[in-house]
């Protein structure tokens, strides 16, 4: 069936900001009192705070708590301190407007809050673009659970076999397949090519995306 639809990740794939949501974590449990290692931190980048939080301290939660003050420091350091150090993945813009232009629908899938997808989008200067969006509130739970991805196909209302997915970590791609959607990984959010396996196709970048968009049989 014909592509009519791609369901847009924002962090790692349209703005370089994964680094800095790892340093913002590492703050943000160290400010309550919680030594998180970076190099624990970065590779579960792409979940939200729902699964990172007990992942790194096993009782807590991001609803009460500790686990709560430590989510809400987190956010407020990226809009505060972090947002205005973000630049936008090589190309972004310009695929976008390739895709607008070829008539396809652009809805965002994203575990971020309403609040942080409006500096993130900002950020990688496409806020003028994208309208149709699905966030952390429209979701149970984040990525790697479907859920995201299952909101954005309820707003799109197409099926999944005429929907792909462009992302950059392994949480995005099992989130996709498991809602019956198809990815088109980046590696420029910083994972191993190795991690994005299940992805249909792996390019660099955006840039590398549109490079090859004429004789790329996903569109």
């Amino acid at each position: 069936m014909a592509l009519q639809a791609v369901i847009l990740d924002v962090d790692g794939t349209l703005v370089l900001s994964n680094d800095a949501h790892a340093q913002a974590w590492v703050e943000a449990f160290a400010t309550n009192g919680y030594e998180v290692p970076y190099e624990k931190v970065r590779p579960l980048i792409g979940m939200g705070g729902d699964k990172i939080i007990p992942k790194m301290v096993p009782g807590l939660n991001d609803e009460e708590g500790d686990g709560k003050a430590i989510s809400e420091k987190r956010k407020e350091l990226m809009i505060k301190r972090f947002a205005p150090t973000l630049h936008p993945t090589k190309g972004s813009r310009e695929l976008i407007l390739r895709m607008q232009k070829e008539g396809l629908r652009l809805i965002i899938a994203t575990s971020a809050t309403t609040e942080e997808l409006s500096f993130l989008l900002k950020a990688a200067q496409v806020d003028d673009l994208l309208d149709e969006a699905t966030t952390s509130s429209d979701a149970e739970e984040s990525k790697p659970a479907p859920d995201i991805v299952e909101a954005a196909l309820s707003k799109l209302e197409i099926e999944p076999s005429q929907v792909v997915m462009i992302a950059d970590t392994p949480y995005d791609i099992e989130s996709a397949n498991k809602a019956g959607v198809g990815t088109i990984a980046v590696r420029c959010g910083g994972f191993e090519e190795s991690q994005l396996k299940d992805a249909i196709a792996i390019y660099d970048n955006p840039a590398d995306i549109l490079a090859h968009y004429s004789d790329s049989p996903l569109f």
